[in-house]
């Protein structure tokens, strides 16, 4: 089985090489062809490790050591167990049905580039190459065994997620997001090099299996600098670094902006890989969470936060695929939510659930930006649904996912996140769960604002025709069509698992699934109270049409129905009278105006501080130009007595031996 456990990353790595460096000989067919094969091998080798972990195989093996430094051994191994094999098979399966609709969205690349530009030769190979690397990178991290290799993945999915966001390099704003993006990582991976590294001074290894064996005794430590208790102090570190990859509050400001890359990467991260890493992460340290409540209750209140504040941010954009931007930032808040709660378990059911119904919703959007010629804005469609039957389909699935209305994958892993959160101990539950209550109305509102905005109503996009028309735009109106196979195929095969993914979820939560991957301490009695509770799938679905969660998440879905279908005029209203409530929303709280004023402000001001002190005045002023004052002053100096006249010469001897006779007289 090795063999295949190395079979699956390696493969979209080889693809990712052969499309990157030979893109210009094979094609833009045969780099497709190349790096979709290479993650369809990928699937279909973790479907067969699926079923060897099912059996009750697991594996936990060094490849070899990279170096030992000081007693301490750096290795590259691998981790097969319950967790690893969710995860392997969700990247690879999204990462497959991505690659396959990025030849129909892509296919026409060449219209993003300013004609001429060099950047553009090939853009179509080196796209592939990429989205194939990032799958690399990502299994990497979640087959790792150690924190070396953690670390590597990590790094990864961050270089490549910049390559992708800024993949269209000769836009501004493209630039500008995949460097925010590489910024704000940085901190979040600041903190999580910290934790990595505490763990390294104190346990002595960086292997997992070592230092969850040594974790009751890292318990007991006290960390020398911050006097804060040792385990708390690494799994804070490591969460920092989990704020930033899986975007939560404050660290969340990057993601919205990464819509500025093409809609295929949009999905493969914010669906199933990079901002996902951060909750399997936690989940994976769960032995080490698990010993500070301190850590676990900074980990919900932040979930909650995120959950809450981002989803209200949602229901006033009017960018397609930022709504669904926004909303992966609240579903990440929940899943946040479920980690501090002590239900891992739950929060990674909640992973692959959204994976599938958000992955729709991404490919779903870009389905809808193709028919309407790359325009993005919903104020700008409407009317949609008989032109886009398939794509509207299945978007509808993927909104009513997103909601958590059953039967539908959503809801039952959000209802056991709220189920969860209700039951858990921990300080600041309290507070979490009656955000995530608010966050459900919320959630079913802009998931069917963007349905109806999109789909029903006015056909606006016949008004924006005739605008044009008497501007001297383009004449006519360019009626949308359904997108090719290519891309409507994936949808429908990511909506099957949007629907009946949430099925699994009896073997999946309250089996004997994770097994060992995941440590509960016997104090945090959330998930056994769930366990209790739960009477099977059309039990669950029983009882949810009766809780609060569903009748919120129904009346938000029944207030956007009455907001953009019956009652059109009502939201412009509503927004004026909301006043600086409304701009508050539509200014995302003031995060960017802030980094942009206190950091991006901040080190413009440094740098211009540096260049006038620093160059100018320091280096050009004192070093260069005042050294070559200095020589001029005393070559002038030196000058006057080197004048070439006899009798200045015998003054001044006359004057030298006048002062050494003077100072030998004073001696005597």
């Amino acid at each position: 089985m090795k063999t295949l456990y190395l079979i699956v990353p390696f493969a979209p790595l080889l693809g990712a090489i052969i499309a990157g460096f030979f893109g210009g000989l094979i094609g833009r067919v045969g780099a497709h062809v190349v790096t979709i094969l290479g993650v369809t091998i990928s699937f279909l080798a973790s479907l067969v490790i699926l079923q060897d972990v099912m059996a009750g195989n697991t594996f936990n093996g060094d490849l070899y050591t990279w170096l030992e430094s000081g007693g301490l051994s750096l290795k590259i191994g691998f981790l097969i167990d319950q967790l690893t094999v969710v995860m392997m098979v969700v990247v690879t399966f999204v990462s497959l049905m991505v690659h396959i609709y990025t030849i129909g969205y892509m296919a026409h690349d060449e219209d993003n580039w300013p004609a001429g530009s060099k950047a553009g030769t090939n853009s179509y190979q080196r796209f592939f190459a990429y989205i194939s690397l990032f799958t690399f990178s990502m299994l990497m991290l979640v087959m790792s065994n150690n924190f070396v290799q953690l670390f590597f993945g990590w790094e990864a999915v961050g270089l490549v997620s910049y390559l992708l966001i800024g993949f269209w390099s000769t836009r501004p704003t493209a630039i500008y997001a995949n460097l925010k993006a590489f910024l704000v990582n940085r901190v979040g991976d600041f903190g999580f090099l910290l934790g990595i590294g505490l763990i390294a001074a104190y346990a002595g290894s960086l292997d997992y299996a070592t230092v969850f064996g040594m974790s009751k005794e890292l318990a007991t430590i006290t960390e020398s600098v911050t006097g804060w208790p040792l385990i708390t102090a690494i799994c804070i570190g490591l969460f920092i670094g989990a704020m930033g990859k899986s975007a939560q509050f404050p660290l969340h400001v990057w993601l919205p902006d990464s819509m500025e890359g093409p809609t295929p990467i949009s999905a493969l991260i914010h669906a199933a890989t990079m901002v996902t890493a951060g909750i399997f992460m936690v989940a994976r340290m769960s032995p080490l969470f698990e010993l500070s409540d301190t850590a676990l209750s900074f980990v919900i209140v932040i979930g909650a936060i995120t959950t809450l504040f981002m989803a209200l941010i949602a229901i006033v954009q009017t960018d397609i695929k930022r709504v669904v931007a926004y909303s992966t930032l609240s579903q990440l808040g929940y899943m946040t939510m479920a980690l501090g709660a002590s239900a891992y378990s739950v929060a990674i059911f909640h992973l692959m659930t959204h994976a599938f119904f958000k992955a729709v919703l991404f490919l779903g959007a870009g389905s809808v930006i193709i028919a309407m010629h790359h325009q993005q804005d919903m104020r700008k469609m409407g009317g949609l649904r008989k032109y886009l039957p398939i794509t509207y389909a299945t978007m509808l699935i993927g909104a009513i996912a997103n909601a958590g209305l059953p039967p539908f994958a959503g809801f039952f892993s959000k209802d056991s996140i709220i189920m969860a959160v209700q039951a858990s101990q921990i300080p600041g539950a309290t507070f979490a769960y009656v955000c995530a209550l608010a966050a459900v109305f919320i959630g079913g509102l802009y998931s069917f604002r963007l349905i109806f905005f999109t789909f029903h109503g006015k056909e606006r996009f016949r008004e924006q025709a005739h605008d044009a028309h008497h501007g001297h735009g383009h004449h006519g109106v360019h009626v949308p069509h359904e997108s090719p196979k290519v891309v409507t195929v994936p949808l429908i095969l990511l909506s099957i698992p949007a629907i009946a993914s949430g099925w699994l979820i009896g073997s999946f939560l309250y089996g004997s699934w994770f097994g060992d991957a995941i440590y509960i301490a016997d104090a945090h009695a959330g998930m056994a109270q769930l366990q209790a509770a739960f009477t099977g799938v059309f039990g669950m679905m029983a009882h949810g049409v009766v809780t609060l969660p569903f009748w919120l998440a129904l009346a938000g879905a029944v207030t956007a129905w009455f907001l953009y279908i019956k009652r059109p005029d009502l939201p412009a209203v509503i927004k004026r009278k909301s006043g600086v409530l409304a701009t508050i929303l539509e200014e995302k709280y003031g995060f960017d105006r802030f980094n942009e004023w206190f950091f991006a402000g901040g080190a413009r001001g440094l740098g211009r501080g540096l260049w006038k002190v620093g160059d100018q005045t320091l280096i050009d002023g004192v070093a260069v130009n005042g050294s070559a004052r200095l020589v001029g002053w005393f070559s002038s100096v030196v000058r006057l007595i080197q004048s070439g006249h006899i009798y200045q010469y015998a003054f001044s001897m006359i004057i030298g031996v006048f002062v050494l006779l003077t100072l030998w007289l004073n001696r005597v």
